[in-house]
């Protein structure tokens, strides 16, 4: 069936806007989208691949893990530990420009490398962060703004499912791809802090000051407060990157980590267990949700060929290394508006990768760029995975998500231009390997 692509996209991005902007569920707006685009455009049964996608969304590794790092996140926030956690830090980063903000940037980074998802590191530093935050009186914009770009870092530092993803098809060195990404990561999160430490010197009254004065011997005598996150995360990381445990297995050593810290600081009750069980249900079955639809919705996109239209098209253009860079940042800007980061991936990543090949750019170094523009999708209305979870989480609308967000939108071009221009940056640790 010959489908015009040009009335097809206008459609499907007119509902999309449409149900998006209405009172319809996120989830359950891009399957009524998807199921359109299946029925209107094509012959094909749409409860077959219906079945399919929510089959195959569910059951793998990284869904498995999500619950459990949620949990783990539910639990420490509802019980005294995520309360001594900024405790311990105030003493701190009281004097830091920007104060508690920063440990969002901390605490995704740290979640980023546990759990390699960034729609679990958004929720589980989410749970914690944010009602602290509001709790001081901190600016909600810049809360809601650094978690959304922080939590995009559960992609970049790793381990990443998008790296495997990208390494499988495109016949990369996983490991080297793994590598590459701490030094981008860890330069995402530093030009972060260093936004929020610039802007509060700005405006002070974004992050205000406690009425506490602290002594270096209060710092010291704060710590134990800090420990059981640290040790927590700490543990968590060690087990996967050692080798002990799977991160779902590292998840669910977590998760009585989390109870056994909450039990020493006798925070544990009926209460706290069943509230964090039930919010860790809502939690993840709104992730799963939106999951599901997000891929429904992109495999109508890749069965009528939008995307492939969209780079064969780019293709023919004959461009020079760096004009190809741009077009398809703009590309892949677009792109991350419509579709999720796995489809991103999959549908582009066989036609783009001959091309990168030909500019003679490094296979390693584009598998990078390329997750930076899927972390860049994350933030990016009608279809940024980041801005669903802050708004299940804190009823947010998107738009209100979204223009927090877009000052970390924008360094994190700042990073894509640097490794694009600087490609030592990704490929120097790579180069040392074996």
């Amino acid at each position: 069936m010959q489908v015009d692509l040009g009335p097809a996209s206008a459609v499907i991005l007119g509902l999309l806007l449409l149900f998006l902007g209405g009172s319809v569920w996120i989830g359950i707006a891009l399957f009524l989208v998807g199921i359109g685009g299946f029925f209107v455009f094509t012959d094909v049964s749409f409860g077959a691949i219906l079945a399919n996608v929510v089959w195959n969304n569910t059951s793998s590794s990284a869904m498995m893990a999500l619950p459990f790092f949620i949990w783990m996140g539910e639990i420490l926030f509802r019980s005294r530990i995520s309360e001594n956690l900024f405790r311990g830090l105030s003493p701190w980063m009281d004097s830091i420009p920007g104060r508690l903000v920063h440990v969002n940037i901390l605490a995704c980074t740290f979640f980023a490398a546990v759990s390699g998802s960034s729609a679990a590191t958004t929720a589980t530093v989410g749970k914690i962060t944010v009602p602290e935050l509001q709790k001081r009186g901190y600016d909600h914009s810049l809360s809601i703004g650094s978690l959304a770009g922080a939590g995009t870092l559960g992609f970049m530092i790793p381990p990443s499912m998008m790296m495997l993803v990208y390494g499988i098809i495109g016949d990369v060195s996983i490991g080297k791809l793994f590598i590459a990404g701490f030094i981008p990561g860890f330069m995402i999160a530093f030009l972060f802090s260093a936004y929020i430490l610039i802007r509060c010197l700005i405006t002070p009254s974004l992050a205000p000051r406690g009425e506490d004065r602290y002594s270096w011997k209060e710092r010291f005598l704060a710590l134990p407060a800090i420990a059981p996150v640290v040790i927590l995360v700490l543990f968590v990381l060690g087990s996967i990157y050692m080798g002990w445990s799977t991160p779902t297995e590292a998840g669910a050593i977590g998760v009585l980590g989390a109870f056994f810290f909450a039990a020493l600081t006798r925070s544990l009750t009926w209460e706290v267990f069943k509230v964090s069980l039930l919010g860790t249900v809502k939690t993840s079955c709104m992730i799963m949700l939106i999951v599901m639809g997000a891929s429904y919705l992109s495999n109508v996109i890749g069965y009528l060929g939008i995307t492939r239209a969209l780079t064969d098209y780019v293709s023919t253009l004959g461009l020079s290394p760096y004009a190809l860079i741009i077009i398809l940042s703009i590309l892949y800007l677009i792109l991350g508006c419509l579709v999720d980061g796995f489809s991103m991936i999959v549908m582009t990543a066989p036609v783009v990768i001959p091309l990168i090949q030909a500019a003679k750019f490094d296979p390693i170094w584009f598998g990078i760029y390329l997750v930076m523009m899927i972390e860049l999708a994350q933030v990016t209305p009608p279809v940024g995975f980041n801005l669903f979870v802050i708004s299940g989480l804190n009823n947010d609308s998107l738009a209100t998500i979204a223009k927090a967000a877009f000052p970390f939108f924008l360094l994190m071009l700042l990073a894509t231009f640097l490794i694009t221009v600087f490609p030592e940056i990704v490929l120097y640790l790579p180069g040392k390997m074996k």
